[in-house]
């Protein structure tokens, strides 16, 4: 949702996306968003604590689903990226407000009130920063650790430019898990995401995590389809991705945030069999899990018993 790249590949220049999608939604694109009273539990935890949940934040279509389980994905260092991606619904501004210096116990106390065994958070871009947040992120995730000792925290993290001493910073926090997501694939990615990242820089960051980290921690990214790409370059991506060791996957429909110039149009609604087929690709390449659905974003299912039994079999 905040990380962004550039791309080579057969002249991307001939690309052209049109303002607004023509495209009828599918049934199967259909939801309905329900609340309970978990719903308006996770929705005041971020009114007291002052936090944001990217649930919330980046209008995921399955918050009635976590929701309703009592698990979410919550997003730090502010509700601003300093990012412009054309997919994403979060707020662009390129001198976001100041850090919260109590947000890591903030954040720490409101995950503890959910009684969960694995937590998924993510960030914002923050280059306005010298250490472009990634001190903060890590001191997050220590509160995390201290709070709640036997937590399993995923993290989806921005791209820090795939500076070495930012990305230590992270593994040196010791999470669980370390998403970063590619978001599309090569082609695509100088108009999909924002150019201050690139699509080689993306795998870099995921391959220097699993080097830094001596191969001891879980990497994963997420893919989003029906953005115009061919089946035959999500098998490229997805081949890339484990070159450089990632071992989660998750594969998602894009859907057009807002019906404004600054959100790309859809281009495509794929189909479930596609997504299936998506599915078996990612085992056959080697994946341990592929999370691939219409409706299947980044942190969805995060605390699937498989994934868990990953985790804890390397503790």
């Amino acid at each position: 949702m905040m990380l962004c790249n550039s791309a080579s590949g057969p002249n991307p220049i001939s690309l052209k996306f049109v303002t607004g999608s023509a495209l009828k939604k599918p049934d199967w694109l259909k939801i309905r968003f329900e609340s309970n009273s978990n719903s308006y539990h996770i929705a005041n935890l971020g009114k007291t604590y002052n936090l944001h949940s990217v649930c919330q934040s980046a209008h995921c279509p399955n918050r009635s689903e976590c929701w309703s389980g009592g698990t979410a994905s919550f997003m730090i260092m502010g509700e601003e990226c300093t990012r412009g991606c054309r997919f994403c619904a979060v707020k662009t501004n390129l001198a976001p407000k100041p850090l919260d210096p109590s947000e890591p116990e903030n954040l720490a106390t409101a995950i503890a009130t959910l009684n969960l065994r694995y937590a998924v958070v993510t960030s914002v871009a923050r280059d306005d920063l010298i250490d472009e947040g990634s001190n903060h992120f890590a001191s997050c995730i220590r509160a995390l650790k201290r709070k709640q000792p036997s937590l399993l925290v995923e993290v989806l993290v921005p791209d820090f430019k795939a500076k070495r001493n930012l990305l230590q910073n992270i593994i040196d926090a010791r999470p669980d898990v370390i998403s970063h997501n590619l978001e599309t694939v090569e082609r695509l990615t100088p108009f999909v995401r924002d150019l201050r990242a690139k699509y080689r820089q993306s795998l870099e960051v995921l391959r220097l995590y699993l080097e830094l980290s001596g191969g001891k921690i879980i990497t994963k990214s997420g893919l989003m389809v029906g953005l115009g790409e061919s089946e035959s370059e999500v098998h490229q991506t997805m081949v890339d991705l484990r070159d450089v060791g990632v071992e989660i996957l998750t594969v998602g429909q894009y859907l057009q945030p807002t019906s404004t110039a600054r959100h790309l149009p859809v281009k495509e609604y794929v189909h479930p069999d596609q997504f299936k087929k998506y599915e078996k690709l990612g085992y056959d390449l080697g994946f341990k899990y592929v999370a691939s659905g219409p409706f299947v974003r980044s942190s969805y299912k995060a605390a699937e018993p498989f994934i868990q039994k990953i985790l804890e079999s390397r503790i």
